[in-house]
């Protein structure tokens, strides 16, 4: 039986950095030659981050909170003395209860209006380098000023996991299903808000959605995104 000890954590943005995003594509690229087939057979522990932020069973919640917001990390695994893995916390988690106590902010107050967006027809394999190079975890699609939607890195883990990856798959080379445009991947129901809603009224939204951030519509035009995190830090900022 295994020890339950923590030996590392594996994110959805280890795995588009290895499926083609960054440094650990290096690991499909040269020694695998480009080979998704193969490359999917290795260890998890060569994509893994070892020796991940933890915390101890008896923290408390404003512990979680100062690392989340001080390494911008999603979630922090929870050990014992023993370091034997006892759980997990994320973002959404210290949402649900920091969410609870009123805020006079608005979105407009918390959001990020320097957004980085990408295009309809953008390959799969530029979004993943975008998101691994720049520390994204969700890109908005836009054209023409347009918001077609918003393409998650747990999208493009879940795409890469299908069963439609392996039907695209002729020479078994990555190409052939990181080619595919980035429009395909998004969801057909969009969520979005206004820089004028509350940010305790953004935050139930997300939690009842199951979503991890909305975008900003002003006068049909997005003006920025407001994320988990966003809320998390301002609401810790009282």
């Amino acid at each position: 039986a295994g020890t339950r000890k923590l030996r590392g954590i594996i994110t959805s943005g280890d795995v588009i950095n290895f499926m083609g995003g960054g440094d650990k594509y290096q690991l499909v690229k040269v020694r695998h030659g480009g080979n998704l087939l193969a490359a999917v057979n290795e260890s998890v522990r060569t994509i893994m981050t070892q020796q991940p932020e933890t915390l101890m069973d008896n923290a408390r919640i404003s512990d979680a909170v100062d690392v989340i917001i001080k390494k911008k990390i999603g979630g922090l695994p929870i050990v014992d003395k023993d370091g034997v893995l006892a759980g997990i916390v994320t973002e959404r988690d210290v949402l649900r209860i920091l969410g609870a106590e009123r805020s006079s902010l608005n979105v407009e107050d918390v959001m990020s209006s320097t957004l980085r967006v990408t295009a309809p027809d953008c390959p799969i394999a530029t979004v993943t380098r975008d998101m691994t190079k720049y520390r994204f975890r969700r890109l908005p699609v836009v054209s023409d000023d347009i918001l077609y939607g918003i393409v998650t890195a747990t999208d493009i883990m879940r795409y890469l996991g299908s069963r439609e990856v392996f039907t695209r798959l002729e020479t078994g080379n990555i190409g052939e299903v990181t080619a595919l445009p980035v429009r395909t991947l998004i969801a057909r129901e969009l969520s979005t808000t206004t820089p004028e809603k509350n940010i305790n009224e953004a935050a139930r939204e997300m939690l009842e959605k199951n979503i991890g951030a909305l975008p900003v519509i002003e006068d049909s035009r997005l003006i920025g995104l407001v994320t988990e995190f966003d809320l998390v830090r301002a609401f810790a900022a009282g």
